[in-house]
């Protein structure tokens, strides 16, 4: 039995779903909150199903965790994407990456500003992890200081996070304190 990390009830069968860039491993219940992820067997790629099938021919053969997808009016149908299917997030040392690129440029922020078309002030702030980058800035930032500000290069962030439940593993129910 696997505990659903989203309510933290005991399943026999959990569902791999993506709920706001994160995939989580649900019961049955949970899963209409978030797109399921279907892993193709002949590669290593991972498909989100959406509910209509795009790359299969053959109708009826897929399958989606509700069956209610009757308001859909022009075709597309069955499950809403995730606004955050598509998103590359920005690394969590966003900030050091970015003062260590222009220290190595010898440049100070005022100049990075002036290259980039942007206030200093700006560079201030996220030198200093205060504000996120906009797509823009972050793809002036990678562009100029032939930098990669994606998140991906140190995936050993999650390693800190230690259990306190008895199974060895976190569930939402573990962190989010739910206000009633």
């Amino acid at each position: 039995m696997v505990q659903c990390e989203m309510c933290g009830k005991e399943t026999s069968s959990p569902n791999t779903v993506k709920i706001e860039g994160a995939e989580l491993q649900v019961c049955d219940e949970c899963a209409e909150f978030g797109t399921e992820v279907t892993t193709e067997q002949s590669s290593t790629s991972t498909k989100y199903s959406t509910g209509s099938s795009s790359s299969s021919s053959t109708s009826g053969s897929t399958s989606t965790a509700s069956g209610s997808s009757s308001s859909g009016g022009s075709g597309g149908g069955g499950r809403r994407r995730d606004m955050f299917d598509e998103m590359d997030e920005v690394a969590q040392d966003y900030d050091e990456r970015i003062r260590s690129a222009r220290e190595a440029a010898d440049l100070s922020q005022e100049d990075l500003a002036k290259n980039l078309n942007e206030k200093a002030s700006l560079i201030r702030k996220l030198e200093h992890g205060e504000t996120l980058p906009s797509d823009d800035v972050q793809r002036k930032l990678e562009r100029e200081l032939g930098i990669d500000l994606s998140e991906g290069s140190t995936p050993d962030e999650d390693t800190e996070w230690e259990s306190g439940s008895a199974s060895g593993e976190y569930t939402l129910g573990d962190v989010v304190e739910r206000k009633d």
